[in-house]
C-alpha cells in the first residue's frame, strides 16, 4: 500500500517482496515460538503446600466454570467422545480387537492435551471475563501456542508408546495371531493362563504411563499459559509439585481417574460433563498451587 496526499491506494506487490515479506513474518512468528518453548521468564516458579482442601476446593470451582459456560463447554468437548467412538468403531475389526481396551484407556492420557482450551476459558473468566467457546481457541494466538503444541506433541508420543507396547504384550502372550471372535477374545482372556498375564502386564505398563502423564501435565499446560516459563520448566515444576505433595497428587489423579473411568462406562458420553469439570478444576488446582506471577511475567493473549 502506498499512501499519498491523505489517501491510501492499494496496489499489488512485487511477488518476490511479497514472499519476502511472508518468510520474514513466519521466521518472526517462528522465533518467537521457540523463544517460548525455551522460556523466556526467568523469575522462580514458587510452589505452595496442597491438601484434599485444595482439591475440593479446586473441583468445586470447576464445577462452577462448567455451569457458568456449560453449553459451550458441552459444544466443546463432545468432539472428545466422538473421536473416541469414531476410533472404537475402528478398533472393533477382529484384527485390531486386541487394542480396543487400550484404546479406551490410552483415550485418556491424552486429556490434558484436550482440556488446554477449558484452562484459557477458566483464565478468562477468573480475569473478570464472560468468556464463549470461541475463546478455547484464542490458545492457538498466545505467545505459548509453540510451547503447549510441543508438550502436546509429548503427550501424543505416550500414547503411542502405550499402543505399540499394548500391541506387543498382546503379542507375547495371547498373540501374535489377531482373535478368531471378539467372543474367543474374551474368553482367552479371562479364562487362561497368557490372558492374565496379558491382564497384568498391560495393567502395569499402563499405570507406569498414566502416572507419568500425571505428574507431567498436573500443572504444565496451565503453567504455560500463564507464564513465559519454557516446556523444560514448566514439565520440571510440575514433577516437583508431585514429588513435594504425592499423597495430594495421588488421590487428585484418582478423582481423575474416576471421572474419566465413569465417562468411559457410558460409551463415552459422560465425558461430556466429565472433562470440563476436571479441566477447569486443573486450572484452579494450579491456582492454588502456584503462587501468582508478577505482571510483567504474564503472557497477554
Amino acid at each position: 500500500m502506498a499512501k499519498t496526499d491523505g489517501h491510501i491506494d492499494k496496489t499489488i506487490g512485487n511477488p518476490l517482496s511479497w514472499a519476502a515479506h511472508v518468510i520474514d513474518a513466519g521466521s518472526h512468528h517462528l522465533g518467537e515460538g521457540a523463544r517460548e518453548t525455551m522460556g523466556r521468564d526467568t523469575a522462580p516458579i514458587v510452589l505452595r503446600k496442597i491438601g484434599t482442601q485444595d482439591l475440593r476446593a479446586a473441583l468445586r470451582a470447576g464445577y462452577e466454570d462448567f455451569k457458568a459456560f456449560r453449553s459451550d463447554v458441552i459444544f466443546l468437548c463432545v468432539v472428545y467422545p466422538l473421536a473416541g467412538l469414531v476410533l472404537i468403531r475402528f478398533a472393533m475389526n477382529e484384527t485390531l480387537l486386541p487394542l480396543l481396551v487400550p484404546l479406551l484407556t490410552g483415550f485418556a492420557l491424552l486429556g490434558p492435551v484436550a482440556a488446554v482450551g477449558l484452562y484459557e476459558m477458566s483464565r478468562r473468566r477468573e480475569a473478570g471475563g464472560h468468556p464463549s467457546w470461541a475463546a478455547a481457541f484464542k490458545v492457538a494466538e498466545a505467545p505459548s501456542a509453540i510451547a503447549i503444541l510441543t508438550l502436546g506433541l509429548l503427550f501424543l508420543a505416550i500414547f503411542v508408546v502405550w499402543m505399540l507396547a499394548a500391541w506387543i504384550i498382546y503379542a507375547v502372550t495371547l498373540g501374535p495371531e489377531p482373535p478368531v471372535s471378539a467372543a474367543a477374545f474374551i474368553s482367552d482372556t479371562l479364562t487362561t493362563t497368557p490372558g492374565w498375564a496379558m491382564i497384568v502386564v498391560g495393567t502395569g505398563v499402563g499405570f507406569v504411563l498414566a502416572a507419568s502423564v500425571l505428574v507431567i501435565g498436573l500443572i504444565s499446560f496451565p503453567l504455560l499459559l500463564d507464564r513465559h516459563v519454557g516446556v523444560r520448566r514448566a514439565v520440571r515444576a510440575s514433577a516437583r509439585l508431585a514429588r513435594e505433595n504425592p499423597r495430594t497428587v495421588a488421590i487428585w489423579g484418582a478423582v481423575v481417574a474416576l471421572g474419566l473411568g465413569l465417562g468411559m462406562a457410558t460409551l463415552l458420553i459422560g465425558l461430556i460433563f466429565a472433562l470440563p469439570i476436571l479441566g477447569h478444576a486443573t486450572w484452579h488446582l494450579y491456582r492454588r498451587a502456584v503462587e501468582p506471577a508478577k505482571p510483567q511475567d504474564t503472557p497477554q493473549a
